[in-house]
């Protein structure tokens, strides 16, 4: 993690703005916010769908349409983004990489995987030599624990699991030994099982290369465990930030509370009485799912806070 006295930060981010052109008119994605990562500490950036955390990282990627408006101040490494947006292309792979939300999408199903990793490491300043780019890749999948490398090499990606596709892309984004990984909602479709592992997993490279990760995602239970300081994000502005304890712990701001408040919680297993009772009890109000449909107890409360947490910007 993160210690203090660091030099240049790995990602320094000030009063950044996104305005996206739409046919309806111009959409402010992204309104003025401002944060930074260090060498070996996860920073998350956390909200609802929609609230703008994920234009964010593209922003600070400079990997937007051509006709959005960025603002603002985003150094790399010390090298403002904005101001030369030619430079984000030179930095990519090498002080900046992309860990993408849907392993599926985010590899080509025509090639397999030694040749999608061999142009990874070719476009990172790796070798041209083809038996040099297969042993860099074998490193690599060795390093995020694919287990039977030289077998995995030759598969294509509908080949692989979930989780493995996953840790693909983080093995694919570590090509170019980048300082900094952006980590965009990582997990999110994965099984909660295989989530722990590719959490495990970036937490275990973070510790031995000190590799800074900006964190994106809308799973508090994520922020909670990796994170060293969290943003809370909604409308897209920052509607709380502090470190991940005292967020969690203690939210200063009714939006981060109803937040926290709307997640699911499971209730008391009650075993009294038959099946017949127990359905019978269902059916009269006590558990589980009302005529309207909306859930009751834990879920409806999850429900209900949720709501809340929308009108509470």
């Amino acid at each position: 993690m993160s210690e203090d006295g660091a030099a240049t930060p790995l990602l320094d981010v000030e009063d950044l703005q996104i305005e996206i052109i739409t046919a309806t008119g111009v959409v402010r994605a992204v309104d003025g916010v401002s944060f930074r990562v260090d060498r070996g500490e996860t920073v998350t950036i956390i909200g609802e769908s929609g609230s703008g955390k994920s234009t964010t990282a593209m922003g600070v990627l400079r990997l937007l349409p051509d006709d959005t408006v960025v603002s603002g101040r985003v150094r790399l490494s010390g090298v403002d983004v904005v101001a030369d947006a030619s430079a984000a292309a030179r930095l990519r792979g090498h002080a900046v990489a992309l860990v993408p939300q849907d392993p599926m999408t985010a590899l080509s199903p025509v090639h397999t995987v030694e040749r999608q990793m061999g142009d990874a490491i070719k476009v990172a300043g790796g070798t041209s030599n083809r038996a040099e780019r297969r042993a860099r890749a074998l490193e690599l999948l060795e390093a995020v624990r694919i287990p039977n490398p030289a077998e995995k090499l030759r598969c294509y990606p509908h080949q692989f699991s979930g989780g493995q596709l996953q840790r693909v892309l983080i093995a694919i984004a570590l090509a170019g030994d980048p300082r900094l990984l952006v980590a965009d909602e990582p997990t999110s479709a994965l099984d909660v099982t295989v989530q722990a592992g590719i959490l495990d997993l970036l937490m275990e490279l973070q510790e031995r290369t000190g590799v800074g990760i900006l964190m994106i995602t809308h799973d508090l239970g994520v922020a909670r465990l990796v994170s060293d300081r969290i943003h809370v994000m909604s409308g897209g502005r920052f509607v709380e930030s502090g470190a991940a304890a005292q967020v969690v712990d203690e939210p200063r701001e009714e939006y981060t509370r109803n937040l926290l408040a709307a997640v699911p919680r499971l209730g008391e297993f009650d075993d009294r009485g038959t099946a017949g009772e127990r359905a019978g009890r269902v059916a009269g109000g006590g558990s589980g799912v009302d005529a309207g449909g909306a859930a009751r107890g834990g879920s409806a409360e999850s429900t209900e806070n949720t709501e809340r947490a929308g009108s509470a910007r």
